[in-house]
C-alpha cells in the first residue's frame, strides 16, 4: 500500500508538467499540434528501457529583439536528467520528437555587437543598422527625434553611425535620445 502511494505521487509530480507543457502554445483548431503533442506525452512518460532522440531547437531572445536558434539532437536516457538540463530554459513547443526552448538573454545579439549602428532615418527615427546607417540595413527603429531640439554634433553622430559594442552602451545610446524623442516632449 504505500508503495503504490509512492507512486502514485511520483506519477503525479512526473505528468503535471506534461499537462502544463502541452497547454502552452495552444490555439483554438489546433488540432494537428495538439495531436502531436499527445503522442510525444506516453513516449517521454513511459519508462526509459533505452535511450531515445529528441531534436532539441535552444531560440535565445536578446534586448535588441533578435533571436538566434542552436539546434541539438538530444539522447534522452532519463526524463529527469533532461529537464533538469533546461530547467532554465522555457519550453515553448513541444512536438513528437521536437522540442523548442527559449531563454530571454540580458544582452544584446552578438550581430549588433559585431556590426550594429545607432544611426538615423531620413524622417528622424533613431533606428539600429547592420553597419554605417543605410536605408536598405535596418535592424530595429525606436522613435523619431525632434530634429530642431537635437544638438548638430549629436546629429552628425548619427548620421555617421554610433557602434554598438556592449549592452551599457546600448541601453547609455537609448537613454540619451530618448530626451529629443517627439513624444517625450509631447508627454512634458
Amino acid at each position: 500500500m504505500r508503495t503504490h502511494w509512492a507512486s502514485s505521487i511520483l506519477a503525479i509530480y512526473i505528468a503535471v508538467p506534461f499537462i502544463l507543457f502541452q497547454s502552452i502554445g495552444m490555439q483554438e483548431g489546433d488540432t494537428e499540434k495538439n495531436h502531436a503533442s499527445a503522442n510525444v506525452q506516453p513516449k517521454i512518460q513511459e519508462e526509459i528501457n533505452g535511450p531515445f532522440n529528441m531534436i532539441v531547437i535552444l531560440e535565445r531572445k536578446y534586448l535588441d529583439g533578435e533571436i538566434s536558434q542552436e539546434v541539438v539532437t538530444e539522447t534522452i536516457w532519463s526524463k529527469e536528467d533532461f529537464w533538469a538540463k533546461y530547467d532554465q530554459w522555457e519550453l515553448i513547443d513541444m512536438g513528437e520528437d521536437q522540442m523548442v526552448f527559449r531563454k530571454q538573454m540580458d544582452d544584446i545579439s552578438p550581430l549588433l555587437k559585431a556590426n550594429g549602428y545607432f544611426g538615423i532615418t531620413d524622417d528622424g527615427v533613431l533606428t539600429i543598422f547592420n553597419g554605417r546607417p543605410q536605408k536598405m540595413n535596418i535592424i530595429q527603429s525606436f522613435f523619431q527625434i525632434d530634429l530642431g531640439r537635437l544638438e548638430s554634433k549629436k546629429c552628425e553622430e548619427l548620421k555617421k553611425g554610433i557602434p554598438i559594442k556592449t549592452k551599457d552602451q546600448y541601453v547609455e545610446v537609448l537613454e540619451a535620445f530618448k530626451t529629443y524623442s517627439k513624444s517625450e516632449k509631447q508627454a512634458n
